[in-house]
């Protein structure tokens, strides 16, 4: 083998070693962490800002109650007179989860949510298909809820520009929550309480005119649901899944909640649920045909509202949905910071997201990346028939993510009871309600599966999956990396060599060309003009001086001498002596110049004198240079 084969060889061995020997293990012992203590009490210690009952209730209450503003036309349009038993049994669906998230929450009362539990369940990759999910879920909703809320407050007042106002609110609600969790809760407190108290208002004013008049409810009982009883129940229920939409998003944020808040914040969720989604549906039965539920899909509350109370109450309703649709978007932020935050502390996302102002210690990097990645969805939403923004373009999006998610929340419930059966946990689902609850929620996601629901969820899915892919394939990837820079680098490594073979034998042919000079015995001085005039016009290494003799007599004696120390000059010219039998002439450079294979316009001669026998032009370009 030879030296650079060897060193190839070692070349190679030693980039194995790096990629996949880690080194030899080592014992060590430690006995001084006790003094470090005091350093990490203070310097370590963080403030903690805990967030009680009603503040995360708040937080999560807005997004899942948002939905009574549209779920009852969605059940309706799809139940007809049975819309109010599907909403029924999705808060016993939602019941029944309350169990499953209190017993995961009490066992691993972590960030993250469904990712933290199949992360301790399962296994990371596994885990990381639901957080994709999640935060799809999560993006949708802001997007969703920040468009819906300016399209309700352009019903107020038509001069607002539906899109900079979406972007606006996305930037505001992104700017809360760089302040601070705690501020953020505030405003969600105060969204929630007026939501609460607009919903209580408009129920009370439509039991009213339900009570005095009982015609509409009769006239919508006797329409045949749609498709059939069967149909309408199945398809009824795949709609009024969406009325529980948000229920996931406390799990996410739990390690900002105060000991003990989880559980009752499900439970408040529940109920707000399980009370007002199929009451407002029942009324609506009473207050709306069945023929306009299409039409008024998104302002049913608000036409709800005109014909039990008037234009105030409508106006109450359009100014709620402004807010507590609002209020969804600020509970998108604060799911995924925590979900970010989780899947960056465990190398799922890069680490520099973990980065905390000095200011308010949030996660800044992690909010301000999530405006912009909605603000970037939203533009991809623009065309020229909806120049504010297609927010029903995601609707898919957000339909399949939220179940999914959902799902496979039972699903890691159902691995946590086998694997970590150990785990202390205050709370307990029994199977036959985890199988149950699991069964309904994939009842509804096959009953939300379509073809452009199926395309926009899978563009969107593939996005957001390539980014933390792309984590988990690192090195793989560093790999492919240092691989395709190898080859490229040998690969020019051979062109430069072939360059350099090329290089060098065109220089090398262009240097060995000869050229000839044609001396009677000159000085030295003269023959040293000859020597530099080559150096200078011609590019050649090759000089030889040709001496034309009849008579062995008659050459120059130290001629030979005077080459020799002429070449010792110059050493980047090679001068030859060549005493050549004959009779300087046409004839003799003619038959030279073959001999040597020179041409004859690469032979010089001194200009000749008065006495020289021969034409110039007769040499054949022989040419003067002297």
């Amino acid at each position: 083998m030879s030296d650079v084969e060897s060193n190839k060889g070692t070349e190679s061995l030693e980039a194995a070693l790096t990629w996949d020997f880690a080194g030899w293990g080592s014992a060590e012992r430690m006995t001084d962490l006790s003094e470090d203590q005091a350093e990490v009490s203070v310097q370590g210690a963080k403030p903690e800002h805990k967030l009680g009952q009603w503040s995360t209730t708040a937080i999560c209450g807005n997004d899942i109650t948002s939905s009574c503003l549209y779920v009852s036309a969605l059940a309706g349009v799809a139940a007809g007179i049975l819309a109010p038993l599907v909403l029924l049994t999705v808060a016993a669906v939602l019941f029944l989860y309350r169990k499953i998230y209190g017993e995961v929450g009490s066992a691993l009362p972590l960030n993250g949510g469904t990712y933290t539990l199949l992360l301790n369940s399962s296994n990371k990759k596994f885990a990381a298909i639901a957080a994709c999910l999640t935060l799809l879920s999560y993006i949708a909703t802001a997007v969703i809820s920040a468009g819906e809320a300016m399209h309700y407050a352009h019903t107020l007042w038509s001069g607002l520009d539906v899109l900079w106002a979406t972007i606006l609110l996305l930037g505001m609600f992104a700017l809360l929550n760089i302040i601070g969790i705690t501020e953020s809760a505030k405003a969600a407190l105060i969204i929630f309480i007026f939501h609460i108290v607009t919903l209580t208002l408009l129920s009370i004013a439509c039991g009213i005119q339900v009570a005095g008049s009982t015609d509409t409810f009769v006239a919508n009982w006797h329409i045949p649901p749609p498709g059939g009883i069967m149909h309408a129940l199945f398809f009824g229920f795949a709609a009024a899944m969406l009325g529980i939409s948000g229920f996931e998003s406390s799990a996410n944020f739990i390690e900002e909640q105060k000991p003990g808040v989880f559980p009752k914040t499900l439970r408040n969720m529940w109920i707000a649920v399980a009370i007002f989604n199929p009451l407002i549906s029942f009324l609506s039965m009473g207050m709306i045909p069945l023929s306009e539920f299409e039409a008024n899909q998104n302002s049913l509350l608000s036409l709800m509202g005109e014909r039990s109370g008037g234009s105030w109450l409508a106006m109450m309703v359009s100014i709620d949905a402004v807010f507590v649709l609002s209020g969804a978007v600020l509970t998108s932020y604060v799911g995924v910071t925590g979900l970010v935050r989780r899947m960056s502390l465990d190398r799922c996302l890069p680490q520099a997201l973990l980065a905390e102002n000095k200011w308010r210690r949030t996660n800044h990097w992690i909010i301000f990346g999530f405006f912009l990645l909605c603000v970037s969805i939203l533009a991809t939403t623009l065309s020229s028939d909806y120049p504010d923004g297609n927010v029903g373009l995601l609707a898919g999006v957000y339909t399949l993510s939220f179940l999914a998610v959902m799902s496979l929340f039972a699903v890691g419930n159902m691995m946590l009871k086998v694997v970590r059966s150990r785990l202390p946990r205050a709370v307990k689902a029994s199977w036959p309600s985890v199988v149950i609850a699991l069964t309904a929620v994939l009842i509804g996601l096959v009953g939300n599966l379509t073809l452009p629901n199926i395309e926009v969820f899978g563009t969107y899915f593939a996005v957001v999956g390539s980014g933390v892919a792309t984590m988990f394939l690192r090195i793989p990837l560093y790999r492919v990396l240092l691989f395709v820079s190898k080859s490229i680098m040998d690969r020019v490594m051979e062109i430069n060599a072939w360059v350099d073979r090329l290089v060098n034998r065109k220089v090398k042919e262009i240097n060995d060309l000869t050229v000839v000079y044609f001396t009677k015995g000159d000085s030295e001085s003269i023959l040293n003009r000859a020597a530099l005039y080559v150096l200078e016009n011609e590019q050649t290494q090759r000089m030889k001086i040709v001496h034309v003799y009849a008579d062995e007599g008659t050459i120059p004696t130290d001629l030979s001498s005077i080459l020799h120390s002429i070449d010792k000059m110059y050493p980047n010219l090679r001068i030859d002596f060549l005493a050549v039998k004959g009779v300087f002439g046409p004839d003799l450079i003619e038959k030279l110049s073959r001999r040597l294979k020179v041409p004859k316009n690469y032979m010089f001669i001194g200009t000749p004198g008065d006495k020289f026998p021969h034409e110039i032009a007769a040499l054949g370009g022989v040419r003067l240079i002297l």
